[in-house]
């Protein structure tokens, strides 16, 4: 029997969970193998989607110990990265995490018997906790530089297959995630029955890390020209001059989920510069640094409040500082500080 768990959550995409669960019924009607149901990290109850639009049933409590497939669904509502309303698809996402699903899809990522499959937005509940890092993947084309900035490899394809791990694009991508996943589980004539039923063919191919791979155009490498007096690398500063932005600051990263501190500490050596965060017990290095018209910029990998790549980029008064953190798509946190030892 294959078991297939949909997984609803508030604020989750209808068309990302009526899609597969037409496709695997059909499947159960064509061979009588096959359960499949909604469930939730909390168990039986109604589960409100996005919107505002009808709940949905959940039957029970997700149980990856069963195997088979677990179908990872987005959410629907507004996509401005400046809405931080109730119906912001990431304040949904990032609602969610804070409930016991995270949990559930730690465990079920662990395990080699179950599929984890995910469609839309799906993936980005994945990759927000870091549980896609150095895993190829796709999410809605909206998405995909925020699913980068989680440590993820984004593929611009249809249906993204990485081992145990399926992902699929678009809303509609549902239907060729479960097509592909019956095909996978129950045989090509199953798949193929299905969608002569529905009179619907997949899109797209299936991506794998597989094969040979196309050769890529490259541009041709151009001769170094020599530095002229006064030039400089970006990260590089006049070793002359006392760099503005030494020393050590307390940061402070306003996110929409609140505030996380920093300690951060820059030095110039030899005009080059680099840089530490604290976090507790964790510590972390600033990644391509640069001064240029008074404006500090660098990257930085955080894990809280979510796994995220941010770029960084603020201007220092004296001993005070104000800025941005972006990360894709996400809204811009404000980011300010001040120097605590010169």
């Amino acid at each position: 029997m294959l078991n297939v768990q949909i997984v609803l959550f508030d604020g989750f995409d209808y068309m990302d969970v009526i899609g597969p669960y037409e496709v695997f019924s059909a499947a159960k009607m064509l061979t009588g193998a096959v359960r499949v149901e909604f469930v939730s990290a909390e168990g039986e109850r109604l589960v409100k989607g996005g919107m505002n639009g009808p709940p949905l049933p959940s039957s029970g409590k997700i149980d990856v110990e069963r195997g088979g497939i677990l179908v990872i669904p987005g959410a629907m509502g507004t996509v401005d990265p400046d809405d931080e309303g109730p119906d912001s698809i990431p304040v949904l996402l990032r609602q969610a995490l804070e409930t016991d699903l995270v949990h559930e899809l730690r465990q079920a990522m662990k395990r080699s018997d179950l599929i984890v499959s995910s469609v839309c937005g799906g993936s980005l509940l994945l990759a927000m906790d870091g549980l896609l890092e150095d895993r190829y993947a796709v999410t809605h084309h909206l998405g995909m530089e925020v699913l980068g900035a989680t440590g993820a490899k984004p593929i611009f394809a249809r249906v993204v297959e990485d081992g145990n791990l399926v992902t699929g694009g678009g809303v509609t991508s549902g239907l060729d995630v479960a097509l592909h996943l019956v095909e996978r589980e129950l045989g090509p004539q199953i798949s193929h029955a299905v969608e002569r039923l529905f009179e619907y063919e997949r899109r797209g191919t299936v991506w794998r890390n597989s094969g040979i791979t196309p050769i890529q155009k490259t541009k041709e490498a151009q001769p170094e020209l020599a530095e002229l007096p006064g030039e400089a690398a970006v990260s590089l500063v006049n070793t002359d001059v006392s760099a503005p932005y030494d020393g050590k600051w307390d940061i402070v990263i306003a996110t929409p989920v609140g505030k996380f501190e920093l300690v951060m500490e820059v030095t110039t050596t030899n005009g080059r510069i680099s840089g530490t965060f604290r976090e507790g017990d964790e510590l972390s290095e600033m990644t391509d640094p640069a001064w240029d018209n008074g404006c500090l910029t660098w990257s930085l990998s955080i894990r809280k409040p979510m796994r995220l790549l941010l770029k960084f980029s603020v201007v220092v008064h004296g001993d005070r500082l104000t800025g941005t953190a972006k990360a894709g798509l996400l809204p811009a946190s404000k980011v300010a500080g001040s120097r605590i030892v010169p």
